[in-house]
């Protein structure tokens, strides 16, 4: 089986070149593509696409690592398409992303570029894995690895479009209760936060998240001390009892929302059996 690593902190991450030797130890053919700079909160973009400016990118050596490894200037959910269409060998069996300098939790996970990457595997048919971890000094990267590493065989069993957001707390793994399935916080661990303003300017700081979060949501499990693992889908549809495919647009219908009870539904195309 093909692993592709990526990350959104950069080629050099002390987590990402760990995590690139942990999935290799275990029977993976591993090539890592990442981003040559940090493309934090980048989310699942691809940045700008043209013909005829190409996206550069260079070999890197990880030590003990058997696999390539590259440098691509790119956001990380480029980093993944580059995969599946084959820039760097064959199409990747699985993408795993991380591990993040930092949790990716709540409805803040819109604009991770960890779990953008992941996102970006899954649309286009690839099971996909992004890893996040507390922050601590120093950071426990083991941890992460081999909660990683844990999740790695359900997977590789699960359906092709199989998205993972696993988030880790700042403890050693023995120290970890275990790993539960998580709900999606209201917020993340952080925030945006405008710190100042000048003439045509904007200053953002990202500061901690003052409330206190739902048990069993995933910032809330890992504030206890668990692991906390939660399948996303990056592309539901949202319907009510009133509307349905084909039927004309009426300027008096109540728009679908999932906040008023909308029915969520992935596409057509990404409906698939566990066997797919």
């Amino acid at each position: 089986m093909r692993a592709l690593i990526t990350n959104d902190d950069g080629i050099t991450s002390p987590g990402l070149q760990e995590l690139a030797r942990r999935v290799e130890s275990v029977g993976f053919e591993v090539v890592v593509v990442a981003p040559s700079f940090d493309a934090s909160g980048t989310g699942a973009s691809l940045g700008y696409i043209s013909r005829d400016v190409p996206i550069k990118y260079q070999s890197h050596t990880i030590e003990n690592l058997k696999g390539k490894a590259f440098g691509l200037n790119g956001p990380p959910a480029l980093c993944a398409i580059s995969g599946f269409l084959g820039a760097f060998g064959p199409m990747p069996d699985v993408v795993i992303s991380g591990p993040n300098l930092g949790l990716n939790t709540g409805r803040s996970v819109l604009h991770s570029g960890t779990v953008g990457a992941a996102l970006a595997a899954q649309n286009f048919g690839i099971r996909s894995l992004a890893v996040s971890l507390a922050v601590s000094d120093p950071w426990h990267w083991d941890t992460a690895c081999r909660f990683a590493i844990d999740l790695l065989e359900p997977l590789m069993l699960a359906s092709n479009r199989c998205m993972l957001n696993l988030n880790v707390p700042a403890l050693p793994y023995q120290e970890v209760k275990s790993m539960r399935w998580a709900s999606l916080a209201e917020f993340g661990s952080v925030r945006s936060q405008i710190v100042d303003e000048g003439d045509g300017e904007l200053f953002f700081d990202l500061v901690e998240t003052a409330y206190a979060p739902p048990p069993n949501s995933d910032l809330g499990l890992v504030n206890a001390g668990f692991a906390a693992v939660t399948a996303l889908n990056c592309s539901a549809e949202v319907w009510n009892t009133q509307i349905s495919v084909g039927s004309e647009f009426a300027v008096d219908q109540a728009l679908p929302s999932a906040d008023t009870g909308g029915k969520l539904e992935a596409p057509e195309a990404m409906r698939f059996a566990p066997s797919d």
